[in-house]
């Protein structure tokens, strides 16, 4: 019998802040990789998930979302989002079925004029919306663009995700699997971990904490059979947004910590010991020295 062949490639995922990114590569690899939440710029490095199955295998990059920088690590995020387009095999541009076509689309149609890969127009959140209205949306990008195919889909109910998926393995070049099939992610477990810590501080916490938030996991012990130690800090800009982080009687940094604990050990397949810290360094995300002591640094893209 003869060989079926194979196809790889990389393809990335662009749009606005809050289109779907996040959820739609989660949906694609059946667990959680990228964290969520209803904050927008939620996602600040390119993150990898590895689709594989027996005949194909797909690098999607998860991209930041692009939007006007007002910091040094808005202006990290943009450049890193935009860095992906002369990687990859494939561009998903991603947009929100629930709002009009705006000025942060225009601004990624216009970088995407330029590139000669395929590019795929994805409608998210259909499920949100009446099947009529659908239509009209795809008319008012049909000409901004040549797209290679146009998906509306529901990256959160899974409504047309894995006719996506099908259409991208029938256009991948035939090639090598780039990594071992039980791979889902080309980050270190130490990334994934302060990501899963952050998800929950920007999901329990509101206004101006969520944005000025970094966590530094610094230390992984198995010390014993029973348990995996882990510590990690979480950063924040000033001291009022600490005492929030903390919470009354510690309540709050306490709530962060359960939560976080239980999907690091899903994804560890472990009992986890978490160990939270907050610590206050002023101005962060202005400063060069400590975006690189945080992980986003400048030659990750």
């Amino acid at each position: 019998m003869q060989n079926k062949k194979f196809h790889s490639g990389f393809v990335a995922i662009l749009g606005r802040p809050n289109v779907g990114k996040s959820t739609f590569l989660n949906n694609v690899m059946g667990q959680k990789i990228a964290i969520m939440s209803d904050k927008a710029q939620t996602t600040r490095n390119k993150i990898q998930g590895i689709y594989t199955t027996d005949d194909a295998q797909i690098v999607f990059i998860d991209t930041p979302g692009v939007h006007k920088p007002k910091s040094r690590l808005g202006d990290f995020m943009v450049k890193s989002a935009l860095s992906t387009l002369g990687e990859v095999d494939a561009i998903l541009f991603m947009v929100n079925a629930m709002e009009k076509r705006g000025p942060g689309d225009n601004f990624i149609i216009d970088r995407l004029k330029d590139t000669k890969k395929p590019i795929y127009l994805v409608i998210n959140k259909i499920d949100q919306i009446h099947p009529d209205e659908i239509l009209a949306i795809v008319e008012s990008y049909r000409e901004s663009l040549d797209y290679k195919e146009v998906f509306p889909i529901s990256a959160l109910k899974g409504n047309n995700v894995d006719e996506l998926v099908d259409s991208l393995v029938s256009e991948l070049p035939e090639g090598p699997q780039f990594y071992p099939e039980d791979q889902i992610t080309d980050h270190p477990e130490r990334f994934v971990m302060g990501e899963l810590i952050r998800e929950k501080v920007l999901q329990l916490t509101r206004e101006e904490v969520p944005h000025s938030v970094a966590v530094l996991v610094e230390d992984i012990k198995k010390e014993d059979e029973e348990k995996l130690h882990i510590s990690a800090t979480i950063i924040v800009e000033r001291p009022t947004q600490k005492g929030i982080i903390i919470g009354k009687g510690g309540k709050m940094l306490k709530d962060i910590g359960v939560k976080a604990r239980k999907d690091i050990e899903t994804m560890m397949g472990d009992r986890v010991y978490l160990e939270l810290w907050v610590k206050v360094q002023k101005n962060w995300r202005d400063k060069q020295t400590d975006l690189k002591a945080f992980g986003y640094r400048e030659d990750d893209y």
